[in-house]
């Protein structure tokens, strides 16, 4: 059984992180700290295999904890878990070499998700010293398999939470496809298609536009 810290300062957010994890059997809840200094002296002294870390925290933030743990070749793996969705952050995070990037708020789905992806990454290494190419590639692949599990054909998580990140960036603001397809580099077309998948999830308004002094066009905004 793996054994996770959950390192939240807001008491709800840890209690219901705790939650998603005892819903499944391959993990266990071994502590849970309050800031990043707390966790580190943890980690110290107890064994742990994944650390599920908020950014936003007092004393030590999540990247300055992800730091030291790297600094201090502390063994274990992280899952961060933020409000934070800019580039930089997730860059960060990235090189500091993260299994997964959680956005507040998420659904049990997709944190069921980054654990499976914990868990396809472990057992994948496990009992093995050297790798060949074909091996990594299988590592790699199939610990995004399960995440494209949740989603219909054509849609594609990284290319999801680009979307949802440039919304949400704009929240409150109605924009056109083609000002959306403009501001994030992709094609209209893709902007249409997302855009239906996330309305149909309830994840942003949409209504149609009547006085653009041509043919109507439709408009977005995230909820």
């Amino acid at each position: 059984m793996y054994k996770v810290l959950i390192v939240e300062d807001d008491p709800m957010v840890a209690m219901i992180n705790e939650q998603y994890i005892k819903r499944n059997k391959n993990f266990t809840v071994v502590g849970k700290c309050k800031d990043g200094r707390s966790a580190i002296s943890f980690l110290e002294e107890n064994e742990v295999d994944l650390v599920i870390l908020d950014v936003y925290m007092p004393l030590m933030n999540g990247f300055e904890a992800l730091r030291s743990i790297r600094n201090k070749n502390i063994a274990v793996d992280v899952v961060m878990v933020t409000a934070a969705n800019d580039r930089d952050s997730l860059e960060e995070a990235l090189h500091l070499g993260i299994v997964d990037y959680l956005v507040k708020p998420f659904s049990f789905d997709r944190f069921r998700v980054a654990l499976e992806k914990f868990i396809a990454q472990h057992n994948a290494l496990k009992g093995v010293d050297t790798l060949d190419q074909s091996n990594i590639d299988y590592i790699i692949d199939n610990s995004h398999r399960k995440s494209e599990e949740l989603y219909p054909k054509g849609i594609q998580e990284k290319t999801l939470e680009m979307i949802m990140a440039y919304m949400n960036q704009h929240k409150g603001v109605w924009m056109t496809g083609d000002a959306i397809a403009e501001g994030i580099g992709i094609t209209v077309v893709t902007v249409r298609r997302y855009m239906s998948y996330l309305s149909d999830a309830g994840k942003i308004l949409c209504e149609m536009d009547y006085e653009t002094g041509g043919r109507p066009c439709m408009k977005y905004q995230a909820k």
